[in-house]
């Protein structure tokens, strides 16, 4: 039986460079969600809850606009930013 692994797309950078990039995990952080291993999925990649808080008020506000909308994907986005590059540079230097 073919787990959701083999579907998954390799890393380019990772595989030319060497390095990870800045969306390496994401991918394998999504498939903990699914299988319900919330823990891991913000370990493999700590930005997943607040990258998936953000996706959710763009597409809400995209129906319904709602108060102050502007306001909260700009701090969304920006913390997550934020994570992203903390992350990358965490595993690229310290780990």
């Amino acid at each position: 039986m073919m787990s959701p692994e083999d579907y998954m797309l390799p890393c380019l950078n990772k595989k030319i460079f060497g390095l990870d990039c800045m969306g390496c995990g994401m991918q394998r952080s999504i498939a903990f969600i699914l299988n319900g291993d919330f823990v891991a999925a913000f370990h493999m990649y700590p930005a997943i809850y607040s990258l998936i808080a953000l996706i959710a008020v763009i597409f809400i506000n995209y129906f319904r606009n709602f108060k102050h909308a502007y306001k909260i994907i700009i701090i969304l986005a920006l913390m997550n930013a934020i994570l992203i590059v903390g992350n990358f540079i965490f595993k690229t230097f310290f780990n």
